[in-house]
């Protein structure tokens, strides 16, 4: 769909907000990179993007956390892929993880609204349940636009404010945590997460305010694949 297909009728989200969650330093970072050791859906995005991209390419994942994404993407020996996330814990986090692992993967701070790469860098970029604690969402999105190179894609995978309780349940239970963290988790997506989070009608009005030519925006169950395209 192109971006000027969209009714413009409707009030812009607001272009900047302050950031409510929880830093991701120390234990906090910690502890994420506990529970997001078991992602159920890790597998799938890889295939996802080993089926999408041809040899060669070149990948950010913005906001990788503790980095299990990047890595399984360097594991597959044809990508050269970077993260940038702008915790300095997640960062050391990551390129420990990639030394164990034995893979190259470039990890370093960042922030994705003043990205510290030159335009026109990678063929693809992904960002996955990191885009609604951006402070400046519309400023991150023209971010991603002019570090892609033309005819790249971006790939937004996140959590849909209108999710039902039942749903955050089912996706909570499919994790594959103990109790404690089973808790936790919970309370963090009703009263945190879903509070950050965007309607597919906010991402719409947030494209129109970039120069991506086309997107495409994708429900599921909790969230939304938010296909951007140079």
């Amino acid at each position: 769909m192109s971006t000027t297909d969209l009714q413009t009728n409707q009030p812009m989200p607001q272009a900047a907000k302050p950031y409510k969650g929880a830093a991701m330093e120390g234990l906090i970072a910690r502890w994420y990179t506990n529970v997001r050791k078991q992602d159920p859906d890790l597998d799938r995005v890889v295939r996802q993007v080993s089926d999408l991209l041809p040899a060669g390419s070149r990948i950010l994942e913005v906001a990788p956390g503790p980095g299990y994404l990047a890595i399984e993407l360097a594991k597959l020996g044809k990508y050269q892929v970077v993260g940038m996330d702008i915790s300095k814990t997640f960062v050391q986090i990551a390129q420990d993880k990639a030394r164990e692992t034995g893979v190259a993967v470039e990890f370093q701070r960042g922030n994705a609204s003043n990205m510290p790469f030159d335009a026109d860098s990678f063929d693809f970029i992904i960002c996955r349940a990191a885009f609604k604690n951006f402070t400046e969402p519309v400023q991150a999105m023209r971010e991603m636009q002019r570090v892609l190179k033309p005819g790249g894609k971006a790939l937004i995978q996140d959590l849909r404010r209108d999710a039902s309780s039942e749903d955050i349940d089912v996706e909570v239970n499919s994790m594959g945590l103990n109790w404690i963290n089973k808790l936790l988790t919970t309370w963090t997506f009703r009263n945190m997460l879903l509070k950050n989070a965007y309607t597919k009608a906010e991402i719409e009005q947030f494209v129109l305010q970039t120069d991506f030519v086309g997107h495409d925006i994708q429900e599921n169950a909790v969230g939304m694949d938010i296909w951007l395209e140079k």
